[in-house]
């Protein structure tokens, strides 16, 4: 097994994406937030708030019309596009937007039973160039699974998965006990199978690479276990591949800025009454913290 590595400011500073002075918003990327639902908009506003402070040129959000309510109003810099009813015009819509994204993320917020679900996450794994999956994107049954699985491995650039503890657990059909003693030979090995970069969350978040490499970010913070913070997670994510960062680069980024922030939320009004929200406001220190922004 590969040793695993540290994640550290010295290692995040060198994967800051560049940020030419003469580049303009399409030279840092859009960024499709396929998330939310009707009764779980807030996930759609957390990714998209920290999407849109990545540094990507455009985000966009693809859902249903209230959860496109709930962004207008949290966030008036994102695009909006609404989902259609009808499956054909669902797929060719998705289609559609993977030409003017350069990352797409589908499942924060999305109920796992949604219909047409499997179809659109294979629609977005076929045509993008950059995907993330979390949340209700990882958990399929087994036999839409089996089918996702293929269209992840039949990928060039390797997609990134997000799921906690329980979703991994039930993603390999094992108990949470087994997933936690095995966790970084686990997810090492569901990163091979499925040629993908997997971002196993949880107090000690491991990220585990295709190519057989291994991060840590042993950083407990009992503030971050609250519902919408991996959707703050989804979203910087996918912020980072839009502008062009390599997945497992992006994947060890967003943990660590995504660690950072909740560091500094928690110094400030402590863990108990911290909110997923406070984490986008202390991104601008967070990223101090990861040595980005400097000379």
């Amino acid at each position: 097994m590969a040793e695993a590595v540290n994640l550290t400011k010295e290692l995040i500073s060198g994967f800051e994406p560049q940020r030419p002075e003469d580049g303009h918003k399409n030279t840092f990327g859009t960024a499709l937030i396929c998330a939310g639902s009707e009764y779980m908009s807030g996930a759609a506003v957390m990714a998209t708030g920290a999407a849109l402070r990545t540094g990507a040129g455009l985000v966009r959000v693809f859902s249903e019309d209230k959860t496109l309510d709930a962004v207008r109003i949290a966030e008036p810099c994102a695009l909006l596009s609404l989902r259609p009813d009808e499956t054909a015009d669902l797929l060719r819509k998705a289609k559609e937007l993977c030409k003017s994204s350069s990352a797409v993320l589908i499942g924060s917020g999305i109920p796992e039973d949604q219909m047409d679900l499997e179809f659109l996450i294979c629609r977005f794994l076929e045509n993008a160039d950059n995907v993330v999956l979390d949340a209700g994107a990882l958990m399929s049954k087994p036999d839409a699974w089996g089918r996702i699985a293929e269209c992840l491995k039949a990928r060039k650039v390797p997609a990134v998965l997000t799921p906690h503890i329980g979703e991994f657990a039930r993603l390999i059909r094992l108990s949470k006990s087994e997933v936690i003693e095995k966790a970084e030979d686990l997810a090492l090995g569901f990163a091979k199978d499925t040629n993908s970069v997997v971002v196993l969350k949880s107090a000690r978040t491991l990220i585990a690479t295709p190519d057989g490499k291994l991060y840590v970010n042993d950083a407990p913070n009992s503030g971050l276990a609250k519902g919408g913070s991996g959707d703050v997670l989804a979203g910087l994510l996918t912020g980072f591949l839009a502008q062009g960062m390599e997945p497992y680069k992006a994947a060890c980024s967003a943990v660590y800025i995504h660690s950072k922030a909740g560091e500094a939320a928690a110094n400030e009004v402590g863990t108990r009454a911290m909110l997923p929200a406070d984490l986008i406001v202390y991104l601008p220190g967070a990223y101090m913290d990861a040595g980005w922004g400097h000379e």
